[in-house]
């Protein structure tokens, strides 16, 4: 079996889905102004470095237990799947497709089936708290995601995300790699001369 693998955020789309998500929402839900001091001293408390990007992402969504989330989502996607870069619709997709993210699972969800993504390894949330269920779905985690999902033996055709630094682990997993520019542009490289100092 011979599959892609994806990043999602900067990669697939031009932003980060999760926060572009949390602005959306207090915009079209002006009441979630209220926790905006919460908001504060979290992201203070994980600017000084207390935090751990885990422990904030387990408090960053705590907002979805105020709002209409499955609506909300949908309304999300109705505004940006337009923003979806060209390259990426169903029909110019060239095999099997796994996308994978630290974005949450209540999110991405919806934009997976209508792009028609074939297998989505994200972020797992609770949908009702907005907690953290699972460790967030980064750097070497997407690899042991991929590795649980697909057990069997798979050739791992072309890997494309927006990060070098972060996404090392799962380039790594490709024949071919690509670097998602700004505007969408996707620019081969050789994962061996990228990485030479630290090999």
């Amino acid at each position: 079996m011979e599959v892609d693998i994806y990043d999602f955020d900067k990669t697939v789309v031009p932003f980060d889905s999760g926060s572009n998500f949390l602005i959306f929402c207090f915009f079209r839900y002006p009441y979630l102004l209220l926790l905006l001091p919460y908001y504060a001293v979290m992201g203070l408390l994980f600017g000084l470095r207390i935090l751990t990007l885990d422990r904030f992402k387990k408090h960053i969504f705590l907002f979805v237990r105020f709002i209409p989330l499955e609506k909300a989502v949908k309304k999300y996607w109705d505004l940006h799947e337009k923003d979806v870069f060209p390259w990426f619709l169903p029909e110019n997709r060239a095999r099997y497709t796994v996308v994978i993210s630290a974005s949450p699972d209540f999110l991405l969800r919806e934009i997976a089936e209508r792009l028609k993504m074939d297998t989505l390894l994200c972020t797992r949330h609770d949908p009702k708290s907005g907690e953290l269920l699972d460790k967030n779905c980064r750097n070497e985690e997407k690899v042991r995601r991929f590795h649980a999902a697909f057990p069997q033996s798979v050739t791992v055709k072309c890997v494309y995300s927006d990060s070098y630094k972060n996404d090392r682990p799962i380039f790594a997993l490709g024949e071919q790699c690509f670097h998602i520019e700004k505007d969408g542009t996707r620019t081969p490289f050789s994962y061996t001369e990228q990485y030479v100092d630290s090999l």
